[in-house]
C-alpha cells in the first residue's frame, strides 16, 4: 500500500468516529455537497486543508454523491521554503494542486492598521474570482469546530455580540458560488491526532510578517480563546459542545434583543402585546 493511501485509510479506520463520521454528519445536516456540484477546495498548507481534502477525495471515491472537486492553492506571496514544503506535503498525500499566485502580502505589507483583516478580505475575493473562472459552484474552506467556538467567544468577548460561524454561507458579491465549511464539527485535537499518527507535517503559518515569531513571542487574542477553552474544557468536558449546541437553541423569550439584515429589534418592542 502506498504512504498517501494508508493515510487516506486511516481517516476512514481508525479517525471514522472523531474524523470521518463528523465530515460526513456535517455534509448531511447541513446540505454542504450536493449533486452535480462542482468545489474548489482551497489548500492553504496546514493540517486543517490538507485534511479536508483528503476527506473530499474520499467522497468522491466512495460516496453516493457525484460531484467533482478541483484543489487550489493560493500564494499570495509564500517565501521560497514555505512553497517547496506545501508542494511536497500535495505530492505526499497524491493531491493534485494548482497553483495561482497573487500579490496579496506585497501589498498589504505597508499597512499599518488592520493589515491582516484587508489581507484575508483580499484573499476571499481572490478565491472568489479563481472558483469563478474555474467554472465551481462552491468553495471549501478548512475551518474546524474549534474555529466555530473561538469565532463566538471572540465575538462576545470583544464585539459584544452573540453571533458564529456559519457552516456555509451565500456570497454577496459573486453570484450563484457558496462558500462551505465541511470540517465543522471536527474538532482540533482530532485532526492533531491524524497529523501526528500518520507522522505528517504542515505549514503551522506561512504569513510573510509572522513566520519569524512563534507562539511564544506573538500572542493573539484567538490564541487567548483557544487557551479560554481548554480552561473551560477543565471545568466541564462538555463546554466546548455545549457553547456549540447554545447557538442552536437561542430561547428568544430570554433575549434583550436580536438584529437581522442590520434592523434592531428590543423585548421591549412586543414586551406588552397581548398574543406575544
Amino acid at each position: 500500500m502506498e504512504r498517501y493511501q494508508e493515510i487516506e485509510r486511516s481517516i476512514i479506520t481508525k479517525f471514522r468516529k472523531d474524523i470521518w463520521s463528523k465530515f460526513m454528519r456535517a455534509v448531511s445536516d447541513y446540505k454542504l455537497i450536493e449533486k452535480n456540484d462542482r468545489i474548489m477546495v482551497c489548500i492553504s498548507g496546514g493540517k486543517d486543508s490538507f485534511l479536508l481534502a483528503k476527506c473530499i477525495e474520499e467522497l468522491i471515491k466512495h460516496g453516493n454523491i457525484k460531484f467533482e472537486a478541483e484543489y487550489v492553492v493560493m500564494d499570495p506571496g509564500y517565501n521560497e521554503q514555505n512553497k517547496k514544503y506545501l508542494i511536497e506535503n500535495a505530492k505526499l498525500l497524491n493531491i493534485p494542486i494548482q497553483i495561482f499566485e497573487s500579490d496579496i502580502f506585497n501589498i498589504v505589507k505597508d499597512i499599518e492598521k488592520s493589515p491582516c483583516y484587508l489581507c484575508a478580505r483580499m484573499r476571499r475575493g481572490y478565491l472568489y474570482s479563481k472558483a469563478q473562472e474555474l467554472g465551481c459552484n462552491k468553495i471549501a474552506l478548512g475551518h474546524h469546530f474549534d474555529d466555530v467556538i473561538e469565532t463566538t467567544l471572540l465575538s462576545m468577548i470583544y464585539s459584544s455580540e452573540l453571533k458564529t460561524m456559519m457552516p456555509k454561507l451565500h456570497s454577496d458579491n459573486f453570484k450563484g458560488l457558496e462558500l462551505i465549511r465541511p470540517l465543522y464539527l471536527v474538532k482540533e485535537a482530532s485532526i492533531i491526532s491524524w497529523r501526528n499518527y500518520n507522522k505528517l507535517t504542515f505549514l503551522n503559518c506561512a504569513c510573510r510578517f509572522t513566520e519569524n515569531c512563534s507562539l511564544d513571542e506573538t500572542k493573539s487574542k484567538r490564541l487567548e480563546m483557544k487557551e479560554l477553552i481548554n480552561y473551560l474544557r477543565k471545568l466541564n468536558k462538555d463546554a466546548d459542545f455545549n457553547i456549540f449546541k447554545s447557538l442552536d437553541n437561542v430561547n428568544l423569550n430570554c433575549i434583550l434583543g436580536t438584529k437581522k439584515n442590520g434592523v434592531y429589534t428590543s423585548f421591549l418592542d412586543n414586551y406588552d402585546k397581548k398574543d406575544r
